[in-house]
C-alpha cells in the first residue's frame, strides 16, 4: 500500500506555503497536506479516502486531550486525588461501621489499579457523599496525568454539551457525540441523577452501547441500584467478566453526624455494642427464685368491650425453665458462628432475645461481617421516610437494601393490625424474599407461638420450615433490677 498526497506531488510543495500547512512541510508522505490517499484497489473499503498522515498524529492526539479536558472542566477537580482521599472517612462521622471502612479502602484500591491500567468498565456505587466522585476524578486525573485523552463528565452536562452542539458555530452534533463515545477513557459522574428525553436516553445508550461493544475503558458512578437503571443499561453492567461492580456503604462525609445508608441499625448504639455473648447472663443463681411479674392482657368488660389490664404473677424459675434460656444462647452462639436461615426467639419482655440477637450482630461486625439489626416498627418508619420531599433516596433503594442486607435482625415483632395493612404488606415482602433467597435473618418477638401463628400464618409456615428455620421460646421471667455499682448491661435485656 502506497501513500500518495491529496493532489499532485509535484504540486502540494508548491501550493502549500509553510504558514498554512496543516502537516510537516517536510513530509515525505503528504508534503504538508496533513492528509494522504492511499492507492487502494478499487471495491476497498478506504479506496479514495482521506487519512491523516502520520506525521500530525501527535498533534491531534494532543489536540483531542485539550478537547477533552476542557470539556471535563477538571481543571477545577485538580484537587482529587488518590493522595488525599480518605480511605477511612470523615473521623467526625458517627455511624461509621468497620464494613464502611473497608468498602472505602477497597474502593480507593481497586480505583487506583484501574486508573494505572484502564482495562473493562469500573462501576462505583454508593449514597450521596460516600466518595465515588472523587474516586472517578481521581481515575481522570491520574489518566490525564499520564497523557491518556481522558473525559470526567456527569451524565446531565454530557447531555447538554450535545444539545448545545446543534446550535455550536465551532463544532457539529457528529462531532461532539464521536468526542465523547470514542474517548479513550471515559467517566460519567451522577449517573441517574438525569432528566432524560427519549432522545437524550437514546444518546446515551447509542454512547454506552458503542464503549461496550468496543470494550472501551468507562468509569461510572451512581446512588441508583441497578434494579432502577434503564434495562438495556443494566443488562451490560451487569457483565461480570467485564464490569468491576464496586458498592460503597460508608455515610455522607459531608454530614458525618448522620446515620449511613440503610442507617437504622441499633448495633451502633453504645448499649447495643455492649451487648455480647461473654457477658450475657445465664441466670443458673435464679433456680428456685420467686420471680414476679407483671404482664399487660386483653379482657372484655361487662359492656363486651376489649379493654387492657394488668396481671401480676407469680413463679419458681424451675430447671426447665433455665434450660429454655440455655438453649437459645447455644443456638444464637451457632448461629453467629455459622449464619444460615432464620432464628427465631419468641419469650417475654427482658429475658434476654434482644441482647442475644445484638451479641449476633456484634460478632460478625467484630469479624469484618455486616449485620442491621432494628426494631420492626423503627423499619417500618423508616422505609415510609422515603416518601418525604425531603428524602433523597427512593423507597425502592431503601426497601431493596433491607431485604439484601447480609444478616437482617428484627426485634420486637408485635401482634399483627399495629401497623398498618401497607406496613405489614412490606414486612412480610422482605420476609418472604429473604426466605427463598435463603439470607440469614434473626426475628425476635413477645408473641407465644399459638398467638404468633394466628397473626402471622403465612410468615409461621415459613418458621416451621425445619430446614431453613429454628425457634426457641424462652420461658424466663425479666431480668430483675440490679443494684447500685452493677453493670447496667447485664440487666437491659429485652
Amino acid at each position: 500500500m502506497k501513500a500518495s498526497s491529496p493532489s499532485s506531488s509535484n504540486t502540494t510543495r508548491e501550493t502549500l506555503p509553510k504558514g498554512d500547512a496543516l502537516g510537516d512541510p517536510d513530509c515525505p508522505h503528504c508534503h504538508g497536506a496533513g492528509y494522504v490517499r492511499y492507492d487502494l484497489p478499487l471495491g476497498d473499503p478506504k479506496f479514495g479516502r482521506l487519512e491523516v498522515c502520520a506525521c500530525r498524529a501527535a498533534d491531534l492526539a494532543e489536540g483531542a486531550r485539550e478537547r477533552l479536558f476542557e470539556m471535563s472542566r477538571l481543571d477545577r477537580l485538580s484537587h482529587l486525588t488518590f493522595e488525599n482521599f480518605e480511605a477511612r472517612g470523615n473521623r467526625n462521622a458517627r455511624f461509621m461501621t468497620p464494613q464502611d471502612a473497608t468498602s472505602l479502602q477497597t474502593a480507593r484500591e481497586l480505583t487506583e489499579n484501574f486508573a494505572r491500567n484502564p482495562q473493562g468498565w469500573l462501576l462505583l456505587e454508593g449514597g450521596y457523599g460516600c466518595g465515588k466522585t472523587h474516586l472517578a476524578a481521581a481515575i481522570a486525573n491520574l489518566a490525564v496525568s499520564m497523557g491518556r485523552p481522558t473525559l470526567f463528565i456527569t451524565v446531565p452536562d454530557l447531555l447538554d454539551s450535545l444539545r448545545f452542539a446543534f446550535s455550536d458555530p465551532e463544532t457539529t452534533f457528529e462531532a461532539r457525540f464521536e468526542q465523547i463515545r470514542n474517548a479513550d477513557l471515559l467517566a460519567l459522574d451522577d449517573f441517574g441523577t438525569q432528566n432524560a428525553t427519549a432522545w437524550a436516553q437514546e444518546k446515551l445508550f447509542q454512547i454506552i452501547n458503542f464503549r461496550y461493544i468496543n470494550k472501551l475503558p468507562t468509569v461510572i458512578t451512581t446512588n441508583l441500584m441497578l434494579d432502577e437503571i434503564e434495562s438495556r443499561i443494566r443488562s451490560r453492567l451487569q457483565d461480570e467478566e467485564f464490569v468491576a461492580h464496586v458498592r460503597i456503604t460508608a455515610p455522607d462525609y459531608r454530614r458525618p453526624t448522620e446515620t449511613s445508608n440503610p442507617g437504622i441499625s441499633m448495633l451502633s448504639l453504645p448499649e447495643m455494642k455492649a451487648m455480647t455473648f461473654k457477658n450475657f447472663e445465664t441466670r443458673e443463681d435464679e433456680l428456685g427464685k420467686e420471680a414476679v411479674t407483671t404482664t399487660t392482657v386483653e379482657k372484655q368488660d361487662r359492656f363486651g368491650n376489649r379493654v387492657r389490664d394488668k396481671e401480676i404473677t407469680r413463679l419458681t424459675v424451675a430447671q426447665e425453665d433455665l434450660n429454655t434460656l440455655r438453649k437459645a444462647v447455644t443456638a444464637a452462639i451457632l448461629f453467629a458462628e455459622e449464619p444460615g436461615g432464620w432464628l427465631v426467639l419468641l419469650g417475654g419482655s427482658y429475658c434476654g432475645k434482644t441482647h442475644l440477637a445484638a451479641a449476633i450482630g456484634n460478632y460478625r461486625i467484630d469479624l469484618g461481617g455486616q449485620a442491621i439489626l432494628v426494631e420492626v416498627a423503627d423499619l417500618l418508619d423508616y422505609l415510609r421516610q422515603t416518601f418525604s420531599p425531603k428524602s433523597d433516596v427512593s423507597f425502592d433503594r431503601r426497601f431493596n437494601e433491607i431485604k439484601s442486607t447480609p444478616m437482617l435482625i428484627l426485634d420486637d415483632l408485635k401482634e399483627s393490625g399495629t401497623s398498618s395493612v401497607w406496613a405489614e404488606d412490606k414486612l412480610y415482602q422482605i420476609l418472604n424474599h429473604r426466605y427463598y433467597a435463603q439470607l440469614p435473618t434473626v426475628i425476635t418477638s413477645t408473641l407465644k407461638p399459638d398467638p404468633f401463628a394466628v397473626n402471622y400464618p403465612g410468615l409461621w409456615n415459613k418458621i416451621l420450615d425445619a430446614t431453613k428455620s429454628q425457634v426457641h421460646v424462652i420461658d424466663m421471667p425479666p431480668y430483675r433490677r440490679m443494684g447500685r455499682g452493677k453493670s447496667a448491661a447485664g440487666h437491659r435485656k429485652k
